[in-house]
């Protein structure tokens, strides 16, 4: 972790330890490069200038997640890594910090997921933010039960996003992405426009849990990559090679950019 480009003093972790208001990107760094790396850049600048009405200067991200990826002060180069830019308000000051975080890569598992539907739904849910106690206490609640990941629906089963992904459905011939409250997902901003070029149209509106029967599969989406879903809650998803080749490929296809 660095605060700011700089290696946190026990002073500059007690300013951000109790501070929850902000907003955040994850990524996944391979070589040193990104997906839809202006799509992380601009999400930060809308959210920093909704949140603290100023604009967050791309060209200064950029050159704290390489120094971070550098490593230094004893940690080694970590060209492959999931990296989370974290902005956060001061309350005391005013001040905002920018902190990157640097751990192991990761990808989606490699077997399709099961889901659990819950009867929530996340306020201001365009803005990917951390601090949420009923996010986090719904996904420990799923994990908990075994399984991989929330379901996220309104209380009369309209179906928004995943606890930590967006969804898509797939009834044979177009995919369907729901309008529920989400947040707009880097990797699924990648892959919709592409589906196209794959021979799936891609369109978005109203989905149900009362209507999971009639598709052909189910995917979901996240900064990890893109997995198959195999159930949700008691109901067997059938896995579709259409759909997941479809998606794949899309995925694939996306060009890496440099940091």
């Amino acid at each position: 972790m660095e605060i700011d480009g700089e290696s946190p003093s026990a002073d500059a972790l007690a300013e951000i330890a109790l501070e929850s208001f902000g907003h955040f990107t994850a990524m996944q760094v391979r070589g040193g490069r990104v997906r839809g790396l202006g799509l992380h850049l601009d999400r930060l600048d809308a959210a920093n200038r909704e949140l603290f009405g100023r604009p967050f200067d791309g060209g200064y991200v950029r050159t704290l997640i390489r120094q971070a990826l550098r490593g230094g002060n004893g940690r080694e180069p970590q060209p492959d890594a999931s990296v989370r830019v974290i902005v956060r308000g001061i309350a005391a000051t005013g001040a905002v910090r920018t902190i990157v975080t640097v751990r192991p890569p990761a990808q989606v598992p490699d077997r399709p997921q099961r889901l659990r539907s819950v009867s929530y739904q996340r306020e201001i849910a365009h803005i990917k933010r951390p601090g949420d106690f009923a996010h986090a206490y719904h996904l420990n609640e799923v994990a908990r039960a075994g399984y991989d990941d929330a379901l996220l629906t309104s209380p009369t089963g309209r179906i928004s996003e995943g606890g930590i992904t967006n969804i898509a459905f797939f009834d044979g011939t177009d995919v369907l992405w729901p309008d529920g409250p989400s947040l707009a997902g880097i990797t699924m901003q990648l892959v919709a426009p592409r589906l196209a070029e794959q021979g799936l149209k891609s369109r978005t509106g109203r989905v149900t849990l009362a209507e999971l029967g009639r598709f052909a599969g189910i995917c979901v989406t996240n900064s990890r990559g893109v997995g198959a879903v195999r159930s949700v809650d008691e109901l067997e998803i059938p896995v579709s090679d259409t759909l997941m080749r479809a998606v794949g490929d899309a995925y694939e296809s996306v060009p890496w950019d440099e940091i």
